[in-house]
């Protein structure tokens, strides 16, 4: 049953006119935040947790093994593995609650930063406010995009279509009438009404907060009034008088900016009904009542929306059209205003016929970073398109600014229909691959051009900011929702910028690029490690029956546990280039090293066991008859190739010239100085392990140094033969026997400046084979990494885009060529 709509203001104690900071203050105190209280996880049991994992339990039944059937027959527990095994589950237990609890923080800070907002009433003035502080009582406004902040009933205005998906499972929008209620969680999907909060926080319908954002479409400054036969100062107050003067959106916030007093839309007139903006009408509306108590009604909108609505003869079509192409060509956006007479003086009449009266043009210039952001983009192998709903004109004169191409398309090209002969012969799915961009798409179109890359094996990231943006944000495999999207962008979205502009957008893929670099790094050790370990000591266990103290290599673990934590804030080198997985690679890599370090560790055994030559080439003690020496010797060997491993996975070129990161640097000589003290002092009966001296340390670490050289080379080997042209590879650019930073520069860039030129129209497609073999991009890949600035590529894209903004200032200003030097004004 509902209750009246007064008898609730009556029962919240509160007025149309919203509440005051100090109400407001006073409730939240009683009705608490509007947001569900988090269950804090009990940090106890958070870290017991990391203990109850399958690896764990292996090692928990080794420990209970090591005390009950270690030594059996009767005899005492193997207390010293029991105790090692343990020491070594907690310091990884203890390591992994560290990062996640980190990670936690860190996600919590963000989520801080992006903090659910909503348009609301206090103090007689709207403000964006955090959802947080909505008490009930407090009058808020819900718009077009908005997730319902609060369980709410609305007040007067037109109906809302509200998607109630997530709360009822109906896949249609249902619409909500005056007076209605509406749920927390819920989402506009057409018209803009206010409404009073009824329930907050846990007595919310579903119990839970929604994320809020408010959305606004960022527009450039008014430019230029085009009226025929009427006043322009009338065009501009029409269309003034069709925007809002408060809670205003980008648009409607220029065109009243443009008066000399903003009080003007409204002077003179009364408000009667406003109809904002949807993507179904694409206008908005205001009827209003003059001082000699006439009705009417002004309309700006989209220049189709208009025409249709005056229902123009095609003469006046033809020249409007004409105007908007003008414009067009000049990269400025059109605006149409219409008026009509309503005699009925009814809100809901039909009214009389409209008439068209003139168009606004809005300049919506690039942000200063987009032009560096997208050539940013490019070259690091990333192609971009713009896809947008202006018109073509407006979409090539923007590509020429931001230097990304004009090889544009109109949204029915993607339908197949008017094509130009020049691709009437592509599919669709090619075109779509080689296009710079598409005009005046609308939202099935960004869906269809996301599946139809998809489906040619490409990894798609879409940028979006509306309701409109959502169904190709979540088909693409990155969605990125914008600064200021609405709640559904950002709903269907799997990256939420925080600042604006895309320049962010580069960082995050030069920051994933150096995260892909340090795991497949990781993954190479690991696949090395583990088969050099388990290979050496099976093969000294087997040849000379040799047993190697397990708890040694529990310290083996931890110190190698240590250094390789660091990995994460490694110096890395991001892949010029998108790189993947090359599992043949990795494995390959790890098997050949692996193997190499264990023959090492071998034949290091064999010459310190079986023969004299260590006595007699450095000096040092015979050692071969005493076994915790040789247990000394052999961990400290297997110690620091162990570690210094991570820095031949870590370099593409030469592991002496890719300087590593000071943490990595710093955990390394820490744990290669506790082992060789290990090595030379420990005297541990219950490891069997006894100090070697001071002599074996540096012949160890001597023999070490000698045979890690060759690793490098077994590295660039692997490589080399992979890429099936190793030969012709090594001779060409000489990679492994090199010292310069930037070998074959020259050749890289005009193979690179090349493939743009094709890729961009510039070239005929058929000119790219001039390279031969050579011109592929995974080569580039493998081959370009240690390359600086393209300096060819660079001009060009210099060139091209400052032709762009010549163009453009001259269009724009009607300046000739001779003035452009004066009047150079972007």
């Amino acid at each position: 049953e509902k209750v009246p709509i007064e008898e609730v203001f009556e029962q919240l104690k509160c007025s149309r006119e919203g509440l005051s900071s100090d109400e407001g203050n006073t409730r939240i105190q009683i009705f608490g935040p509007n947001k569900l209280e988090e269950k804090k996880e009990s940090k106890v049991l958070k870290f017991l947790g990391f203990m109850w994992n399958p690896l764990s339990w292996v090692m928990e039944a080794a420990a209970i093994m090591a005390i009950a059937l270690a030594n059996g027959g009767g005899k005492p527990p193997d207390w010293q593995d029991f105790v090692g095994i343990v020491c070594l589950l907690v310091i990884n237990s203890t390591i992994s609650f560290i990062e996640e609890n980190n990670a936690g923080n860190a996600a919590a800070a963000l989520m801080a930063g992006l903090a659910p907002k909503t348009k609301v009433l206090r103090d007689g003035r709207w403000s964006e406010q955090e959802a947080a502080i909505l008490v009930p009582g407090d009058i808020i406004s819900i718009k077009l995009g908005d997730i319902v902040p609060a369980d709410a009933r609305l007040l007067e205005g037109d109906p809302l279509k509200i998607d109630q998906s997530a709360l009822t499972g109906e896949s249609l929008p249902v619409t909500k009438n005056p007076y209605d209620e509406v749920f927390s969680g819920s989402t506009c999907k057409q018209g803009e009404i206010e409404a009073i909060v009824i329930a907050t926080g846990v007595h919310t319908f579903f119990g839970k907060a929604a994320h809020l954002v408010d959305s606004t479409n960022q527009v450039g400054h008014f430019q230029k009034v085009f009226a025929k036969g009427v006043d322009p100062d009338h065009v501009l107050l029409l269309a003034a008088r069709a925007s809002r003067t408060e809670n205003q959106d980008a648009i409607d916030a220029a065109i009243v900016g443009t008066l000399a007093d903003p009080k003007e839309a409204r002077a003179g007139i009364r408000e009667v009904h406003f109809l904002p903006f949807n993507p179904v009408d694409k206008r908005t509306a205001l009827t209003y009542i003059d001082s000699d108590g006439n009705w009417h009604r002004a309309s700006k909108g989209a220049p189709e929306q208009i025409l249709t609505l005056c229902n123009c003869k095609e003469d006046l079509k033809k020249k409007v059209h004409s105007v908007i192409d003008k414009f067009a060509e000049r990269g400025l956006r059109s605006l149409a205003v219409g008026r009509q007479e309503v005699p009925e003086k009814s809100k809901d009449s039909a009214g009389g016929p409209w008439q068209f009266v003139g168009l606004l043009s809005l300049f919506d210039p690039p942000r200063h970073d987009s032009a560096e952001t997208i050539r940013r983009a490019l070259n690091l192998g990333v192609n971009v398109k713009m896809i947008t709903g202006d018109q073509l004109a407006i979409a090539k004169e923007t590509g020429r600014r931001l230097g990304m191409g004009v090889n544009m398309y109109p949204s029915a090209s993607l339908l197949g229909q008017h094509k130009d002969e020049t691709i009437a012969a592509l599919p669709v799915e090619e075109l779509i691959e080689k296009a710079d961009g598409f005009a005046g798409v609308f939202p099935e179109h960004k869906y269809e051009i996301v599946k139809k890359l998809q489906e040619r094996k490409h990894l798609v990231g879409m940028t979006g900011d509306g309701v409109n943006d959502a169904p190709a944000l979540k088909k693409a495999d990155i969605g990125i929702a914008v600064a200021d999207s609405t709640d559904a962008a950002r709903g269907a979205s799997d990256i939420v910028l925080t600042e604006p502009g895309l320049s962010v957008i580069i960082s995050a893929v030069l920051t994933s690029r150096a995260i892909f670099q340090r795991m497949k790094n990781y993954t190479i050790y690991a696949v090395s490690i583990t088969i050099r370990i388990v290979v050496g000591f099976m093969l000294i266990a087997l040849i000379w029956k040799f047993d190697f103290s397990p708890f040694m290599v529990l310290i083996i673990a931890i110190l190698n546990d240590g250094t390789i934590m660091t990995i994460s804030k490694d110096r890395v080198k991001p892949s010029p280039l998108p790189d993947s997985w090359k599992l043949k690679e990795i494995f390959a890599t790890g098997i050949v090293l692996g193997g190499y370090l264990a023959l090492m560790t071998v034949v290091f055994f064999w010459l310190m066991n079986d023969t004299k030559f260590f006595p007699d080439k450095f000096g040092v003690k015979d050692i071969r008859d005493s076994e915790g020496e040789k247990m000394a010797a052999l961990y400290l060997q297997v110690s620091i190739v162990s570690q210094a491993l991570i820095f031949v996975t870590r370099s593409r070129s030469w592991s002496y010239f890719e300087r590593p990161g000071a943490l990595l640097m710093i955990a390394f000589l820490i744990a290669q100085l506790i082992a060789t003290i290990i090595a030379v002092y420990a005297n541990w009966g219950f490891a069997r392990i006894k100090g070697c001296g001071w002599g074996w340390a540096g012949v160890i670490w001597l023999y070490s140094i000698v045979f890690y050289i060759p690793l490098d080379l077994m590295k660039f080997a692997i490589r080399y033969i992979l890429s099936g042209k190793a030969w012709q590879t090594l001779y060409d650019n000489k990679i492994a026997f090199s010292t310069k930073k930037d070998y074959g520069r020259e050749e890289r860039e005009a193979q690179w400046a090349l493939a743009q030129r094709t890729l961009h129209g510039l070239h005929k497609p058929e000119a790219s084979n001039i390279f031969g073999e050579k011109s592929n991009y995974r080569e580039l890949s493998e081959i370009a990494e240690q390359a600086k600035r393209r300096a060819e590529i660079a001009r060009l894209r210099e060139l091209h885009t400052l032709k762009g903004h010549v163009e453009s200032v001259v269009k724009l200003k009607g300046l000739d060529i001779e003035t452009i030097q004066q009047h150079y004004t972007v």
